[in-house]
Parts: C-alpha cells; structure tokens; sequence
C-alpha cells in the first residue's frame, strides 16, 4: 500500500483530480457537522460501499455530489477499487482491512482539510 504523501504528491500531477473542489453546499455541511463527524460518515462510506472484496456497482459507487466525502473520494482516488489498485496499490478482489479503510479515511480528511474542513 502506498503512503499517503506519496499517493497526493502524484495526485497532484493529475489534471482530472486536481479539477474537485467542495461546493458552497458540502463546504457549509462540512462547517456545520464538523471534521469529526463526516469522517465518521467517510468510515461508513468506506466501510459499506469500498470494503467489500466485490462492491456493489464497482466503479460506479460514488457519486460525484451530495456529500463532501464523494467529492473527497473522487480528488484522493479513493472512490472505487479501481482506483485504490492503480493509485495506492491495494489489490482488488479481496476485502479491505481494517488498516487499509483507515488508510483511505486518512486520505478523505487530509483532502477536506486542504479544502479548509478544519473549521480555518
């Protein structure tokens, strides 16, 4: 699995992620539910639609509004296996761990933090 710095320092080579900014709509959802309790969101996000050795919709599981962790997931790479296997070397086809949903969480709230989910 690759590290966090290394995944955001390629992912910020990359016209196609660097293109998700939070809408006016998460940026205020994210203000007023706080860091804390959307990256609990994220972990069940995470937990229900990406952990399972063979989601549900692979591919197509997230979508690209209506939560400040969808958009989060589409500019960290962590929104299908797909991605998970190309940009942080996590092999398809076998459940995530638990190691490796906090991985992904991590990447989430680095990113809303970046987009200043810090309440800053």
């Amino acid at each position: 699995m690759r590290g966090v710095e290394e995944v955001f320092d390629r992912l910020s080579r990359s016209a196609f992620r660097q293109r998700f900014r939070l809408s006016a709509a998460d940026r205020a959802y994210l203000h007023e539910k706080g860091l804390p309790t959307v990256l609990e969101h994220a972990r069940d996000f995470v937990k229900r639609r990406l952990a399972p050795a063979e989601p549900r919709n692979d591919g197509k599981q997230t979508p690209f509004r209506g939560h400040p962790v969808f958009t989060a997931q589409h500019a960290t790479a962590t929104c299908c296996r797909g991605c998970l296997a190309k940009w942080y070397a996590v092999p398809a086809g076998q459940a995530l761990t638990a190691a490796e949903q906090a991985h992904v969480v991590e990447a989430i709230g680095r990113w809303l933090r970046a987009q200043g989910g810090d309440g800053a």
